[in-house]
């Protein structure tokens, strides 16, 4: 595994050090951070419990701040033009409307975390069910990969990065055609 062309190697890092380390990886790529994570679990680099606290609290930290660019946005006229073109204002329905269900597949469809996390914030969802919100969908999805890793090993869990984005759009996909049907 690597980070910008840089080999990601934890089994040279204990204690607070590997912790540090698997708190700050989501960052820079959440995904890396999930696998890490819970390769460090697989290996016994760490008590299991305390790894994934660290990428929870991870997770939360690098996408809880997101929101607030979506707010400061609101305050320039070209956002609130940019806000009213057609693909952009079904972004604010969703959110207000589909709040729960818009958040889970941006946890788990790639290219889409960071523009729902703005658009929570520039059409004011409420911060603190974004946060909590948040903090299930990044304890599903950890749940998920840590399941994965030590029932299928590393393996199993790498090919979980084609699969669950694959899943999830399938299941979007379902979810949209009874919920219109």
């Amino acid at each position: 595994m690597s980070l910008f062309g840089i080999p990601v190697d934890f089994t040279h890092l204990t204690g607070f050090a590997l912790y540090f380390a698997i708190f700050a990886l989501p960052f820079f790529q959440e995904d890396a951070a999930v696998i890490g994570a819970a390769t460090a679990s697989i290996m016994g680099l760490a008590p299991t419990p305390f790894l994934v606290a660290a990428i929870i609290a991870g997770l939360l930290a690098s996408d809880a701040w997101k929101y607030w660019i979506g707010r400061l946005a609101r305050r320039y006229e070209w956002a609130h033009k940019f806000a009213e073109k057609p693909g952009v204002s079904v972004a604010g329905d969703l959110v207000r409307k589909e709040f729960v269900q818009t958040m889970l597949t941006a946890r788990f469809v790639p290219g889409t975390r960071v523009p729902t996390y703005v658009a929570c914030g520039f059409f004011k969802a409420h911060y603190g069910k974004y946060v909590v919100v948040l903090l299930m969908t990044a304890s599903l999805y950890v749940a998920i990969m840590f399941t994965l890793f030590h029932a299928g090993g590393a393996v199993a869990g790498e090919k979980a990065k084609f699969w669950l984005p694959v899943i999830a759009v399938l299941t979007l996909a379902a979810y949209i055609a009874f919920r219109w049907s």
